[in-house]
């Protein structure tokens, strides 16, 4: 059984020092760049990363995506925290 490792409400999100967030064509759309490495991503995952500038707390995040998305905000904030705790496993989020 795996262990479910949640964001904390209050956390800011944000990309990590030397990460971004780009389009790139020859990886035909939205990819994270980081030192040595690129990832690829798809739409939603550009979207909630795009929102990841720290101004926002993993709350408002959350209920934004989830009025956008109109989902149920439970499947929304499971979604988001499976999300950045992975990118912040392998230090591309801040959290």
């Amino acid at each position: 059984m795996t262990e479910e490792r949640t964001v904390p409400a209050d956390a800011r999100p944000r990309l990590a020092r030397g990460v971004r967030l780009t389009s790139s064509a020859a990886h035909g759309g939205p990819v994270l760049l980081a030192p040595e490495r690129i990832l690829k991503l798809d739409p939603v995952a550009a979207d909630i990363l795009g929102r990841c500038d720290g101004s926002a707390t993993m709350t408002e995040l959350v209920d934004a995506l989830a009025s956008l998305y109109q989902a149920p905000r439970e499947r929304i904030a499971g979604d988001v925290a499976t999300l950045l705790r992975a990118l912040a496993d392998k230090h591309l989020v801040d959290l």
